[in-house]
């Protein structure tokens, strides 16, 4: 149906940069929002960054400065630069999107993408 396929995680040095893509594919008409969450070891799913068909973003506060959410819109495919990294960005990085529907939004998560910061 939908599918979200993450590319560009692996492991950077302190201080050092990646940069994330998502792109979408499948039966896909209109997508309301695309973003990026990530989840550590013994810790909950987190906000990164989002990004509204429009243009608008959020930002979750440890990555605000550092990380910029970009999208193409006509390639269905989201990115996340990620600058500045610190050991704790260490996580798996998961992709997000959603798609607009008839009676709301429907939610489809790619399958995540390890980024590890170490020295």
């Amino acid at each position: 149906q939908v599918q979200l396929v993450e590319s560009g995680g692996g492991l950077v040095q302190p201080g050092g940069s990646l940069r994330l893509s998502c792109a979408a594919s499948g039966s896909i008409f209109s997508i309301y929002a695309m973003g990026w969450y990530r989840q550590a070891p013994g810790k909950e799913r987190e906000l990164v960054a989002s990004i509204t068909n429009g243009g608008s973003t959020n930002y979750g506060d440890s990555v605000k400065g550092r990380f910029t959410i970009s999208r193409d819109n006509a390639k269905n495919t989201v990115y996340l630069q990620m600058n500045s990294l610190k050991p704790e960005d260490t996580a798996v990085y998961y992709c997000k999107a959603s798609l607009n529907a008839a009676l709301g939004l429907r939610i489809y998560w790619g399958q995540g993408t390890q980024v590890t910061v170490s020295s």
